[in-house]
């Protein structure tokens, strides 16, 4: 397959359309299931690659959500959080790894939706040679290897996600998921009573779920 060759869609995944704003402009909680079999796409200078979700994690603001990054408030870091929903947080973690989060909420929400994993659709030979070592199965598996696979970089944090280099399609028909405690959050953020990760039972591209030892 070639890397501008895309992969069949299964009947299941069918039936995507364009969001406007207003879509994005809801609790996390409620918006994340519904990025579940989504196709995001990214065109660098190297070509498209485009992944198909199949694994989420939702996360509110300030003085709500232990997990958030805005738990504690507005940083320089964290600051895009604060936006208007529809545009990409991304943040360094482990000081090696990008992660992609979709901007959740009305500006001030502080509110975000990390992508924790799926399948690539399009692209698929560009994928592979970012992840060389990696079977296709796990390209997008983790929301590092997704961003990676996609070719997303840090400086592209705050972009629009419904405007290029970035193409957004969502389902009309919510697909049926599954939801649990969010991974490796330590602290009461990665307790059951959080049940914020939501994931295509069967799919491909869901990562490993890992309990962080310090999570209440």
């Amino acid at each position: 397959m070639s890397a501008g060759e895309r992969m069949p869609r299964p009947a299941s995944y069918a039936k995507l359309v364009r969001p406007d704003r207003a879509w994005f402009r809801r609790d996390p909680v409620e918006l994340a299931p519904l990025l579940l079999g989504a196709v995001l796409a990214y065109d660098s200078e190297a070509g498209r690659v485009a992944v198909r979700l199949s694994e989420v994690e939702a996360y509110r603001g300030v003085g709500v959500d232990p997990g958030s990054h805005a738990f504690r408030g507005r940083t320089p870091r964290n600051a895009v959080m604060f936006g208007d929903g529809g545009h990409l947080y991304a943040y360094f973690t482990y000081g090696m790894h990008v992660c992609l989060n979709v901007v959740a909420g009305a500006p001030g929400t502080s509110a975000g939706i990390l992508l924790r994993g799926g399948t690539i659709v399009d692209g698929l030979d560009l994928a592979r040679s970012r992840r060389p070592r990696s079977t296709d199965r796990d390209l997008a598996r983790g929301p590092a290897r997704l961003a990676q696979a996609l070719g997303v970089p840090l400086a592209a944090n705050g972009s629009d996600l419904l405007a290029p280099p970035f193409s957004l399609e969502v389902r009309v028909v919510p697909l049926a998921h599954a939801t649990g405690p969010r991974t490796g959050i330590s602290g009461a953020g990665g307790a059951a009573s959080y049940p914020w990760r939501f994931w295509v039972p069967g799919d491909p591209g869901v990562s490993v779920y890992r309990r962080h030892p310090k999570s209440h």
